[in-house]
């Protein structure tokens, strides 16, 4: 296994035995005939399994829809796409020039598909058991932190909604700056709804996590954030 990978299989927490698994889990189809797909497709499917078992054991009171709701959210692009870019995955991602030049390695469904495929590879590799484990140790801020009496809906969704309901144009969120190196950098997106007169920033390590502070900023200016 080469250094790179030595590094992400430790902040993984996972010893690899066969290591072209975790090899073929960051190889874009852009990049190589043998790519991560095949990989992601077993992914989601344990993905999907050991949230729900997660959330069946933490919340025993919750009905059918209201476990189903917050498992949604916890396996949705976003969040797998937020836990990638926390662990740097972008780095280790093997991408064809063209993806690579458009910037792919930041690209939410490229980070997300590629976490789903690291999921299917320690699954191959060594079992349900060592992929729940990892799935559980990398899930557990989120987990942790859910309110099963919140709406659910995240803050661009909410601002949305809100906008809607007070037929008001949709906001426009626009790129303000970058900061920092290429691999650990810090995103500024403003968030504007000239209509109201209203515009914010927000911060975050990937565009979204900025567009969402931004549009929180916002609901707390119009008193429109759902408990």
């Amino acid at each position: 296994m080469s250094k790179s990978l030595s590094i992400l299989a430790k902040s993984l927490g996972h010893a690899f035995r066969e290591e072209s698994l975790l090899q073929q889990a960051v190889t874009h189809r852009s990049f190589s005939a043998q790519h991560n797909e095949r990989l992601e497709f077993l992914g989601d499917s344990v993905l999907n399994c050991v949230v729900a078992r997660a959330l069946y054991d933490k919340f025993p009171n919750l009905p059918e829809g209201t476990l189903s709701r917050l498992r949604a959210n916890l396996v949705k692009q976003e969040t797998l796409a937020d836990i990638a870019v926390h662990l740097r995955l972008g780095e280790y991602l093997l991408l064809g020039e063209g993806e690579l030049k458009s910037g792919g390695f930041r690209r939410p469904s490229i980070l997300a598909d590629a976490m789903e495929s690291i999921i299917g590879a320690v699954f191959l590799d060594a079992g349900f058991e060592a992929a729940r484990a990892m799935v559980l140790r990398l899930y557990e801020p989120a987990i942790e932190a859910i309110d099963p009496k919140a709406s659910g809906k995240d803050a661009k969704t909410q601002l949305q909604e809100w906008l809607q309901a007070k037929r008001h144009p949709l906001p426009d969120y626009l790129l303000a700056a970058t900061r920092g190196e290429a691999h650990d950098q810090i995103f500024v997106v403003s968030c504007q709804i000239p209509a109201l007169g209203i515009t914010t920033k927000g911060e975050g390590k990937s565009r979204r996590a900025a567009e969402q502070e931004a549009a929180l900023a916002v609901l707390k200016q119009v008193g429109g954030l759902s408990e």
